[in-house]
Protein backbone atom coordinates (compact mmCIF):
# COMPACT_ATOMS: atom_id res chain seq x y z
CA UNK A 1 0.00 0.00 0.00
CA UNK A 2 2.84 2.57 0.57
CA UNK A 3 1.57 5.80 2.33
CA UNK A 4 -1.66 5.74 0.46
CA UNK A 5 -4.34 7.49 0.86
CA UNK A 6 -8.16 6.88 -0.25
CA UNK A 7 -9.90 9.78 -1.69
CA UNK A 8 -12.07 8.26 -4.08
CA UNK A 9 -14.62 5.96 -2.28
CA UNK A 10 -16.24 6.00 0.79
CA UNK A 11 -14.41 4.35 4.09
CA UNK A 12 -15.78 2.60 5.96
CA UNK A 13 -15.62 2.04 10.41
CA UNK A 14 -16.76 -1.17 12.49
CA UNK A 15 -16.29 -2.23 15.95
CA UNK A 16 -14.94 -5.96 16.19
CA UNK A 17 -14.41 -5.89 19.89
CA UNK A 18 -13.73 -4.19 23.09
CA UNK A 19 -11.38 -1.14 21.79
CA UNK A 20 -11.02 -2.73 18.93
CA UNK A 21 -11.91 -0.85 15.33
CA UNK A 22 -11.26 -2.08 11.53
CA UNK A 23 -11.29 0.73 8.98
CA UNK A 24 -12.01 -0.88 5.22
CA UNK A 25 -8.67 1.17 3.95
CA UNK A 26 -5.23 1.76 4.05
CA UNK A 27 -3.20 1.90 6.81
CA UNK A 28 -2.91 5.81 6.19
CA UNK A 29 -6.98 5.69 6.78
CA UNK A 30 -6.70 4.05 9.34
CA UNK A 31 -4.39 6.50 11.62
CA UNK A 32 -6.44 9.59 10.41
CA UNK A 33 -10.03 8.09 11.12
CA UNK A 34 -8.32 6.42 13.98
CA UNK A 35 -7.24 9.99 15.38
CA UNK A 36 -10.21 11.99 14.19
CA UNK A 37 -12.59 9.33 14.32
CA UNK A 38 -12.52 7.03 17.05
CA UNK A 39 -9.78 8.04 19.89
CA UNK A 40 -10.96 11.65 21.99
CA UNK A 41 -8.13 13.52 22.27
CA UNK A 42 -4.70 12.90 21.04
CA UNK A 43 -2.84 9.39 20.78
CA UNK A 44 0.22 8.93 23.26
CA UNK A 45 1.70 6.74 20.74
CA UNK A 46 0.82 5.34 17.16
CA UNK A 47 1.95 1.57 16.49
CA UNK A 48 1.64 0.15 12.93
CA UNK A 49 2.27 -3.47 12.87
CA UNK A 50 3.26 -6.34 13.66
CA UNK A 51 3.89 -6.96 9.88
CA UNK A 52 4.02 -10.58 8.32
CA UNK A 53 7.74 -9.78 6.70
CA UNK A 54 10.44 -7.53 7.01
CA UNK A 55 10.02 -3.76 6.08
CA UNK A 56 14.03 -3.30 5.71
CA UNK A 57 16.03 -1.00 3.18
CA UNK A 58 14.48 0.69 0.22
CA UNK A 59 11.28 -1.42 0.66
CA UNK A 60 10.15 0.54 3.37
CA UNK A 61 8.78 3.17 0.32
CA UNK A 62 6.55 0.36 -0.51
CA UNK A 63 5.27 -0.54 3.25
CA UNK A 64 1.87 0.16 4.30
CA UNK A 65 3.52 -0.65 7.95
CA UNK A 66 5.87 2.03 7.53
CA UNK A 67 3.76 4.22 6.03
CA UNK A 68 1.32 3.85 9.14
CA UNK A 69 3.99 5.42 11.47
CA UNK A 70 4.96 7.86 9.10
CA UNK A 71 1.74 9.24 8.96
CA UNK A 72 1.39 9.24 12.70
CA UNK A 73 4.78 11.03 12.25
CA UNK A 74 3.22 14.03 9.88
CA UNK A 75 0.75 14.61 12.13
CA UNK A 76 2.92 15.17 15.20
CA UNK A 77 2.61 11.64 17.42
CA UNK A 78 5.13 9.57 18.43
CA UNK A 79 4.91 6.66 16.28
CA UNK A 80 6.81 3.32 15.24
CA UNK A 81 6.46 0.26 12.92
CA UNK A 82 7.11 -3.46 14.02
CA UNK A 83 7.70 -6.01 11.43
CA UNK A 84 8.58 -9.61 11.62
CA UNK A 85 10.88 -11.54 9.34
CA UNK A 86 8.77 -13.81 7.43
CA UNK A 87 8.82 -17.66 7.85
CA UNK A 88 6.78 -20.62 5.91
CA UNK A 89 6.28 -22.06 9.61
CA UNK A 90 4.44 -20.96 12.56
CA UNK A 91 4.17 -17.35 13.31
CA UNK A 92 5.71 -16.28 16.92
CA UNK A 93 4.89 -12.66 17.74
CA UNK A 94 5.78 -12.45 21.35
CA UNK A 95 9.41 -11.48 20.70
CA UNK A 96 8.49 -8.40 18.39
CA UNK A 97 5.44 -7.81 20.67
CA UNK A 98 7.99 -7.58 23.60
CA UNK A 99 10.32 -5.02 22.10
CA UNK A 100 7.19 -2.97 20.62
CA UNK A 101 5.92 -2.85 23.98
CA UNK A 102 9.50 -1.77 25.72
CA UNK A 103 10.08 1.30 23.02
CA UNK A 104 6.90 2.22 23.75
CA UNK A 105 7.26 2.50 27.31
CA UNK A 106 10.57 4.35 26.49
CA UNK A 107 8.80 6.82 24.27
CA UNK A 108 6.10 7.80 26.21
CA UNK A 109 9.11 8.72 28.83
CA UNK A 110 11.28 9.86 26.57
CA UNK A 111 9.95 11.29 22.94
CA UNK A 112 11.79 11.58 20.06
CA UNK A 113 12.55 14.76 18.02
CA UNK A 114 9.49 16.06 16.06
CA UNK A 115 8.68 14.27 13.08
CA UNK A 116 11.08 11.16 13.80
CA UNK A 117 9.61 7.54 13.97
CA UNK A 118 10.80 3.89 14.34
CA UNK A 119 11.33 1.08 12.21
CA UNK A 120 11.49 -1.95 14.29
CA UNK A 121 12.03 -5.29 12.74
CA UNK A 122 12.78 -8.52 14.43
CA UNK A 123 14.57 -11.38 13.19
CA UNK A 124 12.96 -15.31 13.47
CA UNK A 125 15.05 -17.31 15.77
CA UNK A 126 17.62 -16.18 18.31
CA UNK A 127 17.83 -12.54 19.07
CA UNK A 128 21.35 -11.78 19.92
CA UNK A 129 20.20 -8.40 20.77
CA UNK A 130 19.13 -4.79 19.71
CA UNK A 131 20.76 -2.50 17.02
CA UNK A 132 20.49 1.06 15.95
CA UNK A 133 20.76 0.86 12.01
CA UNK A 134 20.58 2.60 8.98
CA UNK A 135 18.43 1.54 5.70
CA UNK A 136 20.18 -0.57 3.44
CA UNK A 137 20.47 0.28 -0.18
CA UNK A 138 20.44 -2.19 -2.85
CA UNK A 139 20.47 -2.86 -6.98
CA UNK A 140 16.64 -3.17 -7.81
CA UNK A 141 15.60 -5.46 -10.41
CA UNK A 142 12.03 -5.76 -10.94
CA UNK A 143 10.52 -8.64 -12.78
CA UNK A 144 7.27 -8.16 -14.62
CA UNK A 145 5.72 -10.92 -16.62
CA UNK A 146 3.73 -10.61 -19.43
CA UNK A 147 0.31 -13.46 -19.56
CA UNK A 148 -2.47 -13.76 -21.76
CA UNK A 149 -5.90 -14.68 -19.86
CA UNK A 150 -8.76 -17.21 -21.80
CA UNK A 151 -9.87 -14.52 -24.25
CA UNK A 152 -5.90 -14.22 -25.38
CA UNK A 153 -5.86 -10.26 -23.74
CA UNK A 154 -2.34 -9.81 -22.61
CA UNK A 155 -1.87 -8.90 -18.95
CA UNK A 156 1.00 -8.07 -16.38
CA UNK A 157 1.88 -9.56 -13.24
CA UNK A 158 4.42 -7.86 -11.23
CA UNK A 159 6.59 -10.50 -9.33
CA UNK A 160 8.55 -7.66 -6.90
CA UNK A 161 11.87 -6.54 -6.65
CA UNK A 162 14.83 -8.38 -5.82
CA UNK A 163 18.39 -7.42 -6.52
CA UNK A 164 21.94 -7.49 -4.71
CA UNK A 165 22.83 -5.34 -1.79
CA UNK A 166 23.94 -2.24 -3.22
CA UNK A 167 26.42 -1.60 0.01
CA UNK A 168 28.07 -3.65 2.44
CA UNK A 169 27.15 -1.13 5.21
CA UNK A 170 27.53 -3.30 8.54
CA UNK A 171 25.72 -0.84 10.15
CA UNK A 172 22.44 -1.13 7.82
CA UNK A 173 19.11 -3.23 8.92
CA UNK A 174 19.50 -6.04 6.64
CA UNK A 175 22.88 -6.65 7.96
CA UNK A 176 21.31 -6.56 11.64
CA UNK A 177 18.90 -9.13 10.43
CA UNK A 178 21.29 -11.39 9.11
CA UNK A 179 23.52 -11.62 12.46
CA UNK A 180 20.14 -11.88 14.10
CA UNK A 181 19.83 -8.48 15.86
CA UNK A 182 16.61 -6.74 16.18
CA UNK A 183 16.96 -3.39 13.80
CA UNK A 184 16.05 -0.16 15.02
CA UNK A 185 16.27 2.65 12.44
CA UNK A 186 14.89 6.29 12.77
CA UNK A 187 13.33 7.86 10.06
CA UNK A 188 11.67 10.91 9.15
CA UNK A 189 9.23 12.37 6.17
CA UNK A 190 11.84 15.17 5.06
CA UNK A 191 13.23 13.64 1.79
CA UNK A 192 15.04 16.23 0.64
CA UNK A 193 18.78 15.73 -0.06
CA UNK A 194 20.11 18.29 2.20
CA UNK A 195 23.51 17.37 0.37
CA UNK A 196 22.58 18.46 -2.66
CA UNK A 197 21.26 21.63 -2.50
CA UNK A 198 24.17 23.97 -3.33
CA UNK A 199 24.45 21.22 -6.73
CA UNK A 200 21.54 22.17 -7.62
CA UNK A 201 21.32 26.06 -7.40
CA UNK A 202 24.47 26.03 -9.42
CA UNK A 203 22.23 23.49 -11.59
CA UNK A 204 19.76 26.25 -11.99
CA UNK A 205 22.02 29.45 -12.23
CA UNK A 206 23.05 27.10 -15.48
CA UNK A 207 19.44 26.96 -17.02
CA UNK A 208 19.38 30.40 -16.51
CA UNK A 209 21.60 31.47 -18.21
CA UNK A 210 20.38 28.85 -21.04
CA UNK A 211 17.12 29.55 -21.15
Amino acid sequence: MGHALTLRRPLRLEKIGDRIYSVDGTPTDCVNIGIDEVLDGRPDLVVSGINKGLNVGDDVTYSGTVAGAFEGALLGHQSIAVSLQFTKGSWDFRPAASHAAAFAAILLEQPLPYRTFLNINVPQGRIEGVRVTVQAKRNHITKVDQRLDPRERPYFWIRGSSGTTGNRNNRSDRHAIREHYVSVTPLQPDLTDHGSLSLIESLVQESLERA
